[in-house]
């Protein structure tokens, strides 16, 4: 009875893989030693089980990243095509002497949107490229630890990307289809939801980064406190986006006076007209916020290069208002009197802004670090220390300072295609001007007394202390 063999259920913990003991056990001879043994047996080889499956049962389940980047990449140009079929489509169902003011109006309400994802793509690539090289960007702007990489910014931008594209053809496809009240929610809705995503208080949507935004902006309107690189930084590349600014004023204006998808395009002297007074005002307000910053600077410094750098963003306002008075002064005077005012306000601010650029915002050892990666690529090999990459600096920066004086001038605003061109080459000079200005004030920071040791120096010391077990 008790010497004999029992056989053990299935559901038994004494039970083993294949090749382990056997299943049937002797209940005379085992004791308590031998069930402890057993037990602890059986988790080690079910740990061992667990590490042997787990992975083939997620390989099974997961498909590899270059088949998911595939599928994105054809999502995307799939998405892209049907955009640009249903928009053009659009545009063609529309009568020939509509079709351009309806452009026009499509322009006002997504251009804006359209320019800052240039701009947030683009700055994705200088994050990218500071990342590479030596130049340490969150040190410089003061950034926490949870600030936006360069990979994450690309992330906002790729869905602005989606989203603005795909909100501008269902508002032209809609309008040229009858549903005149669809269209126009179409623009009022993405204006909103960029707004709440903007100013959202809960911790989603990279909350931090937003806050650190919005408190740059808050310090750059007031400048009640000394002014840091962030906040001129941002109030420059802020200039470089006065059109954005305006044409968001008309397009939120006609969203209050319920004009969107309206003939009000045809009253450009109406409250929310191209004729508006409003426009030169939110013109000028980005270069009025760099005037007084940088009188703001000179009150806490006493440095007199302050005041010449708030007498360049001063130029701009005469080009601004000079240009607006067309449509407030009988033709005649426009032509002899206020039209060569403007000429010259426009060439002395080009030239002064272009001056400041070259000697002042950057020096003349530009790319000691900034191209100078830490791994050696195709980019540091075209870029690092080439002769042609100063001229090409250089001259497209005269150029495109001088052509960005066309965008600042009201009565040439009706040309909408050639202004958003000229506004997208600008956004493009200001994305080269990122790269000299940061590395131009790391290249200070360095040359200060008592500064800290630059990125590349940091790891070499963090590496040397723990090879040699040392806390501090």
């Amino acid at each position: 009875m008790f010497g004999g063999h029992v056989t053990v259920p299935a559901n038994s913990p004494h039970l083993r893989k294949s090749g382990s003991r056997p299943v049937v056990s002797d209940l005379v001879i085992s004791d308590l030693g031998n069930s402890a043994e057993e037990a602890f047996l059986h988790s080690v080889e079910l740990n061992e089980m667990k590490a042997v499956t787990t992975p083939l049962s997620s390989a099974a389940i997961l498909p590899s990243p270059t088949l998911l980047w595939r599928l994105k990449v054809l999502l995307f140009f799939v998405w892209g095509f049907s955009c640009c079929k249903f928009g053009w489509d659009s545009v063609m169902r529309m009568s020939v002497d509509l079709r351009d003011l309806f452009l026009y109006e499509a322009f006002l309400y997504y251009n804006p949107l359209l320019l800052v994802t240039v701009m947030v793509w683009l700055w994705g690539v200088n994050l990218w490229v500071f990342a590479q090289s030596t130049v340490n960007y969150a040190k410089i702007f003061d950034l926490d630890q949870n600030h936006l990489t360069h990979r994450e910014i690309w992330k906002c931008a790729t869905w602005m990307t989606i989203i603005v594209p795909t909100s501008m053809t269902s508002y032209l496809y809609l309008y040229s289809h009858g549903e005149v009240s669809l269209a126009a929610f179409q623009p009022v809705l993405l204006y909103a939801v960029a707004a709440m995503l903007l100013i959202f208080p809960f911790d989603i949507f990279y909350l931090s980064s937003r806050y650190f935004l919005l408190r740059t902006l808050w310090r750059i309107v007031f400048p009640l406190q000394a002014i840091t690189f962030a906040d001129f930084f941002l109030a420059d590349i802020l200039t470089s986006m006065s059109k954005v600014f305006s044409d968001l004023e008309r397009s939120v204006c006609r969203m209050v006076h319920q004009q969107v998808a309206t003939i009000a395009w045809f009253e450009a002297d109406s409250v929310c007209g191209s004729h508006a007074v409003a426009i030169p005002i939110v013109l000028v307000l980005p270069y009025i916020f760099r005037l007084f910053q940088c009188l703001r600077q000179y009150k806490d410094t006493g440095e007199k290069t302050t005041l010449l750098n708030a007498l360049k963003y001063s130029t701009a306002v005469p080009v601004i208002f000079l240009s607006a008075l067309k449509y407030h002064v009988f033709p005649d005077k426009w032509t002899n009197i206020y039209r060569p005012l403007w000429l010259l306000s426009a060439v002395l601010n080009s030239l002064y802004s272009f001056y400041w650029d070259v000697t002042r915002d950057w020096d003349l050892s530009v790319f000691t670090r900034i191209f100078k990666f830490n791994k050696l690529n195709f980019c540091s090999n075209i870029f690092y220390g080439r002769k042609w990459v100063y001229f090409w600096v250089i001259g497209s920066n005269l150029i495109l300072r001088c052509t960005w004086t066309y965008k600042l001038s009201a009565h040439l605003r009706h040309n909408y295609l050639t202004v958003f061109a000229i506004s997208g080459l600008e956004i493009f000079r200001r994305f080269q001007w990122v790269f000299f200005r940061v590395e131009n004030e790391w290249n200070k920071m360095n040359s200060k007394p008592g500064i800290q040791l630059s990125m590349t120096e940091l790891n070499e010391e963090e590496k040397l202390l723990n090879s040699n077990n040392h806390n501090v």
